[in-house]
């Protein structure tokens, strides 16, 4: 199941790239799924469920990690 977090900073499909590849970065799982809406300023993540990790990766990439975004 996919979990999607909220980001701050996003502002074009280079930002989205950097916020896919830093959180493609934290496993060689090959079912890691991460799909970034541009628009909607969230990141979907499947196949990795560390909340810390991907905060790190998102405020490492230089964006704001907001938190999970509500059901």
């Amino acid at each position: 199941m996919a979990k999607t977090y909220l980001v701050g900073g996003m502002t074009c499909g280079g930002c989205a790239r950097s916020v896919e590849r830093a959180i493609k970065s934290l496993t060689d799982d090959a079912d890691l799924k991460v799909v970034v809406d541009l628009d909607g300023g969230c990141v979907s993540v499947e196949g990795l469920d560390d909340d810390a990790a991907i905060e790190a990766a998102v405020d490492g990439a230089g964006f704001d990690y907001l938190g999970p975004k509500a059901a």
